[in-house]
């Protein structure tokens, strides 16, 4: 057969990961989603009780009672799935209703639903941009930014991580030959959890006659005075002109997209956009969930204020314990810069009760390894508490407490 000799290869492939310390395990949860979930980690370790650090279940919906009870609403009054995509026969009223909700959630003036935020941003370059046109993105954009990117045959201009000179500088070397620019940025960056500067990056697209594209997927419902995202946190909530995002992590943790913004570009997104086009719609059970959640939040702001008092309370104390830590937001990375440090630690922690798992290399950068901890509403002061003891007690463990990251690498190479 043809596949023995590929076989071979990909044996050879995965067994090199696997002897770089870059091979990922799965874990099985047996519970549903929460700060306490039960969590086989295969195939040694038994069934465990772990409070759960490492889910994008940032207001702690994922399992909320009035929104499992709005999912079986939808299930009973809509049906399983649509069997079919938008333009045929795959659009309900709850579709457009949660477009609706969504577009007055985040004060933007139209939105188009997609089956995942992925989808969102695989579909929006290439329906709005051509080769005479100028995408200026951030570097470390998300992993699905950069595939949609590649679909599109506008120009690339990356400029260096959150450096606004050298966005200026690109934007400069763009308005030379392009028609359009538009400046992508994630509004908080999922490996560092650091923000990006959207109210200078919309002086410079206003200095410039560029349009601000960002990828909110890690902020909406929890980032802002009204959990809006960061737009409303840097106070431009009026000068961003689309905005990505997803219902797969703060609201309701299922999954869909949306791209939402200026309505002649949701418009051309509904016209052209592959993934919109060529994918089935959004089950009804997921859209009338979402609409709730969206109600849930919109009435107060009572699980955003826990969650930012949460996220406060855990750096200042993971900080003080020694740990070097990046960001500012719910997003802890608590840097190891080694994998196979990152994996031990990982392991250590999940005995002690502390389900948080270790990112390394292509997920990061090489050296740039870690432990991502996610805060959650959910988690109560005894969650973070045990979590902090934990970590304090590995990090003993390994001898990196008060260790630099020069001196981490020293010790374990990166």
């Amino acid at each position: 057969m043809a596949y023995g000799k590929v076989k071979a290869y990909y044996q050879d492939e995965l067994q090199s990961i696997q002897q770089e310390g870059l091979y990922k395990q799965e874990r099985f949860i047996h519970s549903p989603q929460g700060a306490d979930i039960s969590v086989e980690f295969p195939p040694k370790a038994p069934l465990s009780e772990v409070i759960n650090f490492c889910a994008n279940n940032y207001l702690g919906l994922s399992s909320h009672p009035e929104v499992i009870e709005a999912a079986h609403d939808g299930l009973k009054k809509r049906g399983y799935g649509m069997s079919s995509v938008r333009f045929i026969c795959g659009t309900q009223d709850i579709h457009k209703e949660l477009e609706q909700k969504i577009s007055t959630f985040l004060k933007m003036e139209d939105t188009i639903l997609f089956p995942s935020c992925l989808d969102a941003n695989g579909g929006l370059f290439e329906a709005v941009l051509g080769p005479e046109d100028a995408i200026i993105a951030d570097k470390l954009v998300h992993a699905s930014i950069i595939d949609g990117m590649r679909l599109c045959k506008a120009q690339q201009y990356p400029f260096k991580h959150l450096d606004m000179n050298h966005l200026e500088k690109k934007l400069i070397e763009a308005s030379e030959d392009c028609r359009h620019k538009m400046i992508v940025t994630d509004g908080v960056f999922s490996m560092d959890g650091d923000l990006a500067p959207l109210d200078i990056i919309c002086d410079l697209a206003d200095k410039y006659d560029a349009i601000v594209v960002v990828d909110d997927s890690h902020a909406t419902g929890f980032i802002g005075k009204t959990g809006r995202g960061v737009h409303e946190l840097k106070g431009c909530m009026d000068r961003v002109d689309v905005i990505t995002t997803t219902l797969g992590k703060a609201l309701g943790g299922a999954s869909g997209g949306c791209v939402s913004g200026r309505k002649e570009i949701v418009e051309l997104c509904r016209q052209r956009a592959r993934p919109y086009l060529f994918s089935n719609t959004m089950p009804p059970v997921i859209v009338s969930a979402a609409i709730k959640v969206l109600e849930i939040i919109s009435k107060s702001t009572e699980r955003r204020d826990k969650l930012e008092w949460n996220t406060n309370y855990f750096r200042e104390k993971i900080s003080a314990a020694g740990f070097v830590i990046k960001g500012e937001t719910p997003i802890v990375p608590v840097m190891l810069f080694n994998a196979q440090l990152a994996q031990d630690f990982s392991r250590d922690l999940y005995y002690e009760g502390i389900y948080a798992v270790g990112f390394f290399f292509p997920v990061v950068p090489k050296g740039q390894a870690r432990i991502r901890i996610q805060i959650s509403a959910n988690h109560e002061k005894e969650h973070l508490d045990k979590a902090i003891n934990a970590f304090t007690k590995t990090g003993e463990k390994y001898g990196i407490l008060g260790l630099s990251k020069n001196e981490i690498i020293e010790k374990y190479g990166s």
